[in-house]
């Protein structure tokens, strides 16, 4: 491990800090494939006191894969990769992404890695939740176990980015730059339990009434019991990562084996952060 780089776990269940790397210069081999091992082991890696480029920040995040593609976000100004997650001090509509969920997980290919990178941060609330899917399915009663072995999720963005979704409300959206459409109401078929690509850990895949909308071969009443014992379980205390924010801060997670959440509590306060998805 390069001298310098430090880990220290969240002791919480997932997450860890790194500091003694500059994320602003190129980093070589052995340092990418230390930050690689420990973004597998601890699922969200944190990267306090960076002070990043837009070019420094999609350099950093290439170390990890490619682009990735942002279904439904309009990218900022200049840019073709990074998207704003952003909310002015005057809003009052709902808090963006505030339900657990696997970024763009109705994609054939989701993402396998997202980061952001924090610009403007209040100083009260705004905390992201993370929920570790792995130890999730790993505590899960045999008999939930037994409901859902060998089930295959269908996966759809209609809930959020459809005609009838929530962020068609102008209200809903409010500075986010969201790009509503009918594709949002298209179906993606992924095995709810996934056997990791790089580790072979099996996780349970994306979250219930985000993107998860029904099973295949279930009918919507039969599902629907199912998806809420699912739901409880997927985000409950024992899996919970609870990360505070700073500013000049990058945080990346992987979309594979955890699901994230936003939540509020920073009301006239301004908040931004951007954004990169990474495919494997």
């Amino acid at each position: 491990m390069t001298n310098t780089l430090s880990i220290k776990s969240s002791g919480q269940a997932c997450g860890a800090t790194v500091t003694g790397v500059d994320l602003s210069r190129p980093l070589d081999a052995e340092c990418v494939a230390d930050l690689r091992q420990a973004w597998l082991h601890y699922h969200v890696l944190s990267f306090p006191g960076q002070k990043l480029t837009s070019d420094d920040f999609e350099h950093f995040a290439l170390n990890f894969g490619h682009f990735g593609n942002d279904t439904f976000f309009r990218p900022i100004a200049g840019r073709k990769h990074i998207a704003a997650v952003k909310r002015e001090a005057d809003e009052t509509g709902p808090i963006f992404a505030e339900v657990f969920h696997s970024d763009w997980s109705f994609q054939k290919d989701p993402p396998a890695a997202t980061l952001l990178y924090s610009l403007d941060i209040p100083p009260i609330g705004g905390d992201t939740l993370f929920a570790n899917q792995q130890l999730a399915l790993e505590k899960m009663p045999s008999e939930l176990r037994a409901k859902l072995e060998g089930l295959t999720a269908i996966h759809s963005a209609e809930f959020g980015y459809s005609p009838t979704g929530i962020y068609a409300d102008p209200k809903s959206q409010g500075s986010m730059a969201i790009e509503i459409s009918d594709e949002a109401y298209e179906r993606q078929p992924h095995p709810l339990f996934l056997e990791h690509p790089e580790t072979g850990i099996p996780a349970i895949f994306s979250g219930v009434f985000s993107y998860i909308v029904g099973f295949e071969g279930m009918s919507d009443e039969d599902a629907m019991p199912l998806l809420v014992e699912l739901s409880e379980w997927q985000k409950r205390e024992e899996f919970i990562y609870r990360h505070q924010w700073e500013p000049d801060m990058l945080v990346m997670w992987d979309n594979r084996s955890v699901l994230h959440c936003a939540t509020g509590g920073y009301e006239g306060h301004r908040r931004e952060l951007h954004r990169i998805t990474i495919n494997s």
